[in-house]
């Protein structure tokens, strides 16, 4: 007989070490001759990134030993870190950048003795020097060049910035002279993305946007000559996009006809023009599905197209597939299979395609298409259940009724564990996970947080809140000038609704969220009294100090569109800040900080937090040294969910003795 224990108490061998062990996933993949490559976490070795291969004989390998942290900062949220080729001599030649200094290096792993040798060099202004989307040209110099972004800090303030692709040469002459670098673009635009050039190589495009528009919000194609002497791009001009249509992708066809990911119609589709910019075509596939997604990073690709003249497409509506596209028949045939997510990275070699994907039942793995036989393999990163899947929770896909009549999207993980139920008249405990963006959204995966959770009889609920991407652009501008007041009343739709269906207790309801998340549930303790606790993760807590130099450039005037320009709603900044809102929160919190964080700070914890004491509310704060914006070591993650379990059992009254107790402060 199933033993029977009240929700929350259950016994689970997924513990905080284990899900903390299996954070992060592959990203970044790309081919170098007939292997393919990419990045991996290492959330136990300081949370780096490596470098990893797929060797010929099938095997798999990390190409650089720690401390090495194949990752990119540009606009903090960095992007593709890494390029390779195969030299003529034989053995591959990569690039790459490192996160310790940021700065660009060479290496051939193949060559005995070898090491990694720096191509760019330090600055100590401000952020300093920064690159990201390299690509390898080896036909330029003697010894070839990279042609990548970089970013540059002028002064000390965040905004002290500018943005250029540059040509960066192989030799190391540039390793200690700046005045090596060879500046390609005209810097006229604030960002930018890395050159893609067409197959004759006489033109290059990129995509450009300036404050104060996001990437999702408007973005041009630009598209240029490029000078046959020095490389430089020449007349420049702008083929696509504008301030009301986001491009997030573009590339050439091997026949040079140049393709990108545009929302003009509402939806992320694909387009073709061209080479010289003279005519757009119509949609190769005019679906209301999305063929793109925010721009986050610079160097993520939906789409990859073949040589024969297809195009590999990452689509979709709320979950997304890997399909192959007929550009002459509008068609999309999909690969089989049970992935509900692919991530935004596509290689391609001869008819193959290699992405990244992942289902409620596996984690993200490198996945190979071969497009002659339809046949879809796990090539790299094997997902390897560490416990028995029967703990794993099942999802549920729901689409809510919010206010006005409004449809809100969200997964549903009940309660799991094949070794205990609950008694029959108990209802479950549940937590509202609000995701980080706002302009992104929670995918359909496993997530080994979400079964520590449910394994232990404690649902959860991930809410795309009107805003998130994914479901067309009228569905992200919901969350125009509306931040703190539809994703506070789509979460909270979502919570009351499973309380009012008999899902969820409604006395034992949490929200928590990381980053716009953080935001998102500290603004509901403080608008609604639906939650009895929340986790507050790396948030932001004062927009009006957010807007004026407490943040990074990028998304330094973000809330121009989320919320309103500051001189014109300074009142509305106020109001919907929990910093400034305190005395409305009477629920028990955790609030979980990086101390490294440059792009929600320390600060705004500290300045909300002087403004609880003395307040009375149950409360604790733990800040992490060597963390940034988002946890990436593993004792870090685990620490955070063992003091977020106990912060549960504390307010929802279930005794365990398994984790930790948080002391709550008041």
């Amino acid at each position: 007989m199933v033993p029977t224990g009240t929700y929350g108490s259950w016994p689970s061998p997924i513990d905080a070490e284990l899900a903390a062990s299996h954070d992060g996933h592959p990203e970044y993949v790309g081919v170098i001759g007939d292997e393919v490559w990419w990045t991996a976490p290492r959330p136990a070795e300081g949370g780096r990134r490596a470098l990893m291969r797929r060797r010929a004989d099938g095997g798999e390998e990390s190409v650089l030993p720690a401390p090495w942290n194949v990752r990119s900062r540009v606009i903090e949220y960095g992007g593709q870190p890494w390029a390779g080729a195969q030299r003529e001599t034989g053995g591959p030649l990569v690039v790459f950048v490192h996160f310790a200094d940021q700065r660009l290096y060479a290496y051939e792993p193949d060559v005995p003795g070898a090491e990694p040798r720096p191509l760019t060099p330090v600055s100590a202004v401000g952020g300093g020097l920064r690159w990201v989307d390299p690509q390898l040209r080896m036909d330029r110099g003697a010894a070839g060049e990279v042609w990548c972004v970089l970013e540059e800090f002028t002064g000390a303030d965040p905004t002290d910035v500018r943005r250029v692709i540059v040509a960066v040469p192989l030799d190391g002459s540039a390793a200690g002279d700046r005045a090596a670098v060879r500046e390609l673009s005209d810097g006229a635009h604030r960002f930018v993305t890395g050159p893609r050039v067409s197959p004759d190589g006489r033109r290059a495009a990129w995509i450009a946007w300036d404050h104060p528009r996001m990437p999702w919000d408007g973005t041009e194609v630009i598209l240029a000559d490029i000078d046959s002497e020095d490389g430089t791009f020449r007349a420049p001009s702008r083929l696509a996009g504008g301030a009301d249509e986001a491009v997030a992708q573009v590339d050439w066809t091997a026949d040079g006809q140049l393709l990108f990911a545009g929302d003009r119609s509402g939806w992320w589709n694909l387009y073709r023009a061209d080479p010289r910019g003279e005519t757009v075509a119509a949609s190769l596939c005019s679906r209301a599905e999305e063929f793109g997604g925010p721009l986050w990073k610079i160097g993520l690709r939906w789409f990859h197209p073949l040589d024969n003249g297809l195009v590999a497409v990452i689509h979709g509506s709320g979950t997304t597939a890997l399909g192959i596209l007929d550009p002459e028949m509008g068609e999309v045939v999909d690969s089989a299979g049970p992935w509900t997510e692919w991530a935004p990275t596509l290689a391609v070699y001869g008819s193959r395609v290699v992405g990244v994907a992942a289902s409620p039942r596996s984690a993200y793995e490198v996945m190979e298409l071969d497009t002659g036989t339809g046949h879809t393999r796990v090539i790299g990163s094997a997902h390897d259940d560490p416990v028995d899947p029967a703990f794993y929770p099942e999802p549920q896909i729901r689409v809510f009724t919010g206010p006005d009549g409004r449809d809100t999207h969200a997964h549903i993980y009940p309660p799991h564990n094949p070794g205990h139920i609950a008694p029959a008249d108990e209802l479950p405990p549940y937590v509202i996970w609000a995701h980080g963006g706002p302009t992104g959204r929670a995918p359909l995966v496993l997530d080994l947080e979400i079964a520590y959770f449910t394994s232990r009889g404690i649902g959860v609920a991930e809410v795309n809140y009107g805003g998130s991407a994914g479901y067309g652009r009228e569905y992200r501008d919901r969350l125009r000038e509306q931040w703190g007041v539809v994703d506070v009343e789509d979460c909270a739709a979502v919570a009351v609704a499973l309380a009012e269906e008999g899902t969820a207790d409604p006395r034992r309801l949490a929200i928590r969220g990381g980053s716009a998340g953080g935001w998102t549930a500290a603004a509901s303790l403080a608008a609604t009294d639906v939650y009895a606790c929340g986790t507050v993760m790396y948030p932001i807590l004062d927009l009006a100090a957010w807007a004026t130099g407490e943040t990074h450039d990028f998304e330094s005037r973000y809330l121009e569109s989320l919320v309103g320009p500051l001189a014109a709603y300074a009142d509305r900044y106020r109001d919907r800040s929990p910093a400034h809102q305190a005395e409305r929160i009477t629920a028990p919190f955790l609030l979980l900080q990086g101390l490294d964080d440059v792009i929600c700070p320390p600060v705004q914890c500290e300045r909300f937090l002087e403004r609880m004491a003395g307040r009375g509310i149950p409360h604790a704060y733990i800040a992490f040294e060597g963390e940034g914006h988002g946890f990436r070591r593993a004792e870090t993650v685990a620490r955070a969910l063992e003091a977020e379990l106990s912060l549960y059992a504390q307010a929802f009254g279930i005794d365990r003795d398994d984790v930790p107790r948080l002391e709550l402060a008041k």
